[in-house]
């Protein structure tokens, strides 16, 4: 995926290939976010092949799946993301939060690749899992490694509901969005995940009983689908969750890039076609 970004000033080139003939493109000084990325001049653009953009960068492309998966974590809908590498999802993620939480919902992530998953136990799975949450929502109320000590008769999958219950919840009384990226990872484990799958449709069942269930919601994300995760329809989220689509650039949508590589080529605008 071809995505732009600006950073501080960095003396490196990179090279890129615009029709067949190779150029150079600079990587410049740092400028206002406030500036409107329609008004920027080209040799503000730095062309960024993978990863994630940063949440305040100028210029991200917003697509129709940025406004369909904020309505619906807005919403309180269980989402989805799940579709090919490459695609803009990890910066989807933090565009998303970053709205999220500039209109007060607290937001917190977990990437599955960051706990691991080979030779795990579930054991060591969950408290990964639950550690990484408790972490990312910045829960000062417990000691964790000692609250998860203390519920050793638990399996692990109640210990991870038991914090999202007794401990999450109640930590603010704002709306709460757990976004889970790399969730593919878990294909990777040598036991099944479909108990930790059933839990976030438990999540959604307690609404009926627990209101306070109401202010939480979960955003996956990987490349898979549904089925490859879990297959038993009776536990499954994914048919009473949101599936958001993501796709490419409408040519409306990518205009703005098209100013990136404007000074190296003439039509710019029919090189984005």
């Amino acid at each position: 995926m071809l995505q732009l970004v600006s950073k501080p000033s960095q003396l490196q080139q990179v090279e890129v290939s615009v029709c067949q003939n190779p150029g150079k493109i600079e990587k410049f000084p740092f400028f206002s976010s406030l500036i409107s990325v329609s008004d920027l001049p080209a040799t503000e653009f730095e062309y960024q092949v993978g990863g994630s953009l940063p949440p305040n960068s100028p210029t991200y492309v917003t697509r129709a799946a940025d406004r369909e998966l904020y309505k619906s974590l807005k919403a309180g809908e269980f989402c989805y993301v799940l579709t090919s590498r490459q695609m803009g999802k990890s910066s989807l993620r933090v565009q998303a939060a970053r709205r999220l939480q500039a209109e007060g919902t607290v937001c917190g992530t977990v990437d599955i690749t960051g706990i691991g998953t080979t030779d795990m136990t579930p054991m060591q799975w969950y408290a990964g899992f639950t550690g990484t949450l408790a972490n990312s929502f910045k829960i000062k109320s417990i000691n964790f490694r000692t609250w998860w000590r203390d519920r050793e008769h638990l399996p692990p999958v109640l210990r991870l509901n038991e914090f999202i219950e007794q401990v999450l919840l109640p930590s603010t009384e704002r709306n709460i969005v757990i976004f889970i990226d790399e969730i593919d990872s878990v294909l990777s484990l040598k036991f099944s995940s479909d108990d930790f799958f059933a839990m976030i449709r438990g999540c959604y069942n307690k609404r009926a009983e627990n209101p306070e269930y109401n202010r939480l919601t979960f955003a996956l994300f990987g490349v898979t689908t549904p089925q490859d995760l879990i297959a038993d329809k009776t536990r499954t989220p994914f048919n009473i969750g949101r599936p958001i689509e993501l796709k490419g650039f409408a040519l409306d949508e990518a205009i703005p890039l098209a100013q990136g590589f404007s000074e190296q080529i003439e039509n710019s605008l029919e090189v984005l076609k």
